[in-house]
């Protein structure tokens, strides 16, 4: 199957979601999970209560000290507070604890949920969707965007819960202790709030640039390095670079300002904290020497000016936080937002033993969102048994005719039958059960020899497999590596063009389905191979409908039926033999392999 990347006019998606729109849809996602959200964020609310008495001990502590030195020390009483003081902090910790494992655990089961719906969507969306996509892009979106959320919210929900808690506890205490100071810190912290809110606005527009411009670097690279000999060969390496470089340069701008509006938050909170406790050493000294509050009460409230200011540059750095998750998320719920292919649950229809019968009646097609009609009033029947080729020049529109077979696209007019059912009135599995393919671009996958020639088919024995390969010319290969079948194909495996097709068409043998559709099948195997390789295929189509996609027109002479295609109509047709003594264009373009420029 090929893609046509340019010919689809725009990406099958929702219309973007805004802030609250992502944030709703996330969110969804704790369902299943709020009690025992609820229960670490009570955990964490309550250990930063603990923390708040802290400071008004403190207190009672320096006043028992600055009293006694007149007269006295109360030891008895220095040593209650320390004990109660060394409890109340050690619980705080074993909550905070508690809590971190909890939103851990949490979190990570998200990603995971995240992960596996985005792998079942991938699986439900239709073929349109990937020719506008990148593959980096899309694998960005698999594992940097979930990576980002995940982290981002095991950081960020329990530091806004303990950090709300603080600011809020805080302020609560220093009212109780002295409304004056309690004033004096409030309005020294407002204008760092103001700048905190200020900075989160301006800034989230960039960390949303950023995750694209990392999803584009992604698919700029796997583009590149996945197609690096074509590159070399072709003296690229400076273009490829230079495209690198615009995008890496825009990841890199809207990194910067993204990174650099956010982290100005930090400073500006810990300037605003710093002011604070100036103010309250200030106004404190006043207030003492008035004689209206002890030494004991400024002690605590710088302690409590901490507690106040540190939840705001908490928050500010959850904010920051929370956009990249935000950003990310956007991109996630993006892809799981596209429209999917129909649903066929209600399709009952089955072939069960399919005799091969197939029947094209008028089709036409046109790419999703496209005027241009790419197949005009398509119309040939191949009889059960029979080997159908299907030859024209490239663009013809050979291999968009059995990605239609196939159902990878729709047709826009007209039907396909398979033993006069049409195949819009069966499942796409149903119909895919019935053919075999092996197409010009190989795949062979990280596992064994066995696993892939076997690939997505039970109960296969060894001596099928064995067959299958010896049929191919494979066999003798297999048995000179260090494990025979079960070594394992990877990096350190060297295979050329000609073994990978040699799988593909060992695969296909295996499967042994009713149909059989060939996409240049021999394209990439040298012409002793290819004569070998081509019995084994005469061998596996005897018997079996046969689609042939080829431009190598000696391969395809004894053929039942050849379709010649030009701009998506068939103009000749009939056998090899017909076609050269009453054809013109089939004709000229079986000579032309033979001329020598």
């Amino acid at each position: 199957m090929q893609h046509r990347p340019g010919l689809a006019s725009g990406k099958i998606t929702a219309k973007p979601t805004n802030f609250k729109e992502t944030w709703g849809k996330l969110l969804n996602y704790f369902e299943n999970y709020w009690w025992i959200m609820i229960l670490a964020l009570s955990a964490s609310a309550i250990g930063s209560i603990l923390t708040l008495v802290g400071p008004d001990k403190l207190s009672e502590l320096t006043d028992i000290i600055t009293k006694g030195l007149m007269t006295e020390i109360d030891m008895a009483a220095i040593q209650a507070i320390g004990w109660t003081l060394i409890i109340l902090y050690g619980l705080s910790a074993v909550l905070s604890l508690s809590q971190g494992f909890i939103m851990a655990t949490v979190t990570q089961r998200i990603s995971k949920n995240l992960r596996t719906d985005l792998s079942k969507k991938i699986n439900d969306l239709p073929i349109a969707y990937f020719d506008k996509q990148t593959t980096g892009d899309i694998l960005s979106r698999v594992t940097n965007d979930i990576d980002t959320i995940s982290q981002s919210l095991n950081q960020s929900i329990s530091t806004l819960v303990t950090a709300i808690t603080m600011l809020v506890g805080s302020l609560v205490m220093m009212s109780i202790t002295n409304i004056t100071l309690a004033i004096t810190a409030v309005l020294s912290t407002l204008i760092g709030f103001a700048l905190m809110m200020l900075i989160m606005m301006r800034s989230q527009k960039f960390f949303k640039r950023q995750q694209k411009d990392l999803g584009e670097i992604n698919g700029h690279i796997e583009e590149i390095y996945s197609n690096h000999q074509t590159v070399k060969v072709y003296n690229g390496a400076d273009d490829a670079l230079n495209r690198f470089n615009i995008i890496n340069y825009s990841l890199q701008d809207s990194g910067f300002k993204a990174q650099s509006l956010s982290g100005l938050m930090m400073p500006i909170m810990g300037f605003v904290g710093n002011l604070g406790y100036v103010a309250v050493c200030i106004v404190g000294a006043m207030l003492v020497f008035k004689g209206d509050i002890s030494f004991g009460v400024i002690v605590a409230f710088i302690l409590y000016v901490r507690f106040f200011t540190q939840p705001l540059s908490q928050l500010a750095q959850a904010s920051q936080s929370l956009q990249s998750t935000a950003a990310a998320a956007e991109r996630v719920f993006e892809m799981l937002d596209a429209t999917e292919m129909d649903d066929e649950s209600q399709k009952v229809l089955a072939l069960g033993n399919s005799q091969g019968n197939v029947s094209f009646e008028h089709v036409s097609f046109a790419y999703p969102n496209s005027d241009k009609s790419i197949i005009h009033d398509f119309s040939a029947e191949a009889k059960a048994g029979q080997k159908i080729a299907i030859v024209g020049p490239t663009g013809a529109g050979k291999t968009t005719v059995i990605n239609l077979l196939m159902r990878f696209y729709e047709v826009s007019g007209g039907s396909i039958k398979i033993d006069d059912i049409p195949t819009a009135d069966l499942t796409r599995e149903t119909v895919r059960d019935q053919f075999s393919m092996v197409l010009q671009d190989t795949w062979i996958f990280n596992g064994t020899v066995r696993q892939n020639l076997v690939y997505s088919i039970q109960n296969v024995s060894d001596d099928k497999v064995i067959e299958a390969s010896r049929a191919v010319g494979l066999h003798h290969f297999i048995s000179t590596l260090p494990l025979g079948y079960d070594t394992v194909l990877n990096d350190q495996v060297s295979l050329s063009e000609g073994q990978k097709q040699q799988i593909t068409i060992a695969r296909a043998m295996i499967a042994d389905k009713p149909m059989l559709i060939l996409d240049e099948a021999t394209s990439s195997v040298d012409t002793r191979t290819e004569l070998h390789i081509q019995q084994a295929m005469d061998q596996l189509m005897t018997g079996r409908t046969s689609f042939i996609i080829a431009h190598r027109l000696s391969t395809i002479k004894n053929a039942d039926l050849i379709l010649v295609m030009k701009d998506g109509d068939i103009i000749e047709s009939g056998n090899h033999d017909y076609l050269m003594t009453h054809g013109e264009f089939y004709a000229k373009l079986y000579n032309s392999q033979f001329e020598v420029a």
